[in-house]
């Protein structure tokens, strides 16, 4: 299989919904080990299909610190169920590199979804991987963490964005 480019802000396939995944075939596993190697290859803790260019609502998602085992865990069709308490922290994203800012999102999360063959499954998380949960099924919705602050800070961003894109045009 193979790293796969990154799509960076603000390119269209990004912005748009995600479609379902209706066959667990072998053109699905051939996606979610790209999508394994790229983000291990970044590094980051999560990516999701139409960061690497794929329409589908397929991402993968991997927490473990140093110290740990890989907690890699592989999310298809997820979705939202429930979303308990409020926690900021500073967030990222491999779509929009050198930047970073504090972002609200739930403190807890109950996922449901189905794994790479298709076997409905639930993670209820918290911490970084409920943080994870929620960014990765963001970008799955067309949206960026960038969507989740404050009007002030998105346009400091924007005008930001536009700046370092007129440096390097030049």
């Amino acid at each position: 299989m193979s790293v796969r480019e990154i799509k960076k802000y603000p390119e269209k396939i990004l912005r748009v919904k995600t479609e379902r995944v209706k066959e667990f075939d072998a053109e699905l596993e051939k996606l979610i080990i790209d999508l394994i190697e790229t983000m291990y290859a970044a590094p980051g803790v999560g990516l999701a299909a139409n960061q690497i260019g794929v329409s589908k609502q397929v991402a993968v998602i991997d927490v473990h610190t140093a110290e740990e085992k890989s907690s890699l865990i592989v999310l298809v069709n997820p979705e939202i169920v429930c979303m308990e308490g409020e926690n900021s922290s500073e967030e990222g994203c491999l779509s929009i590199p050198d930047y970073t800012t504090i972002v609200k999102r739930a403190e807890k999360v109950r996922v449901k979804c189905q794994d790479r063959k298709g076997k409905p499954f639930e993670i209820e998380a918290d911490g970084l991987l409920a943080k994870a949960l929620q960014h990765e099924i963001d970008h799955l919705n067309g949206l960026f963490f960038i969507d989740r602050i404050g009007r002030i800070k998105r346009e400091f961003f924007r005008k930001r964005y536009a700046r370092e894109k007129a440096l390097s045009n030049k």
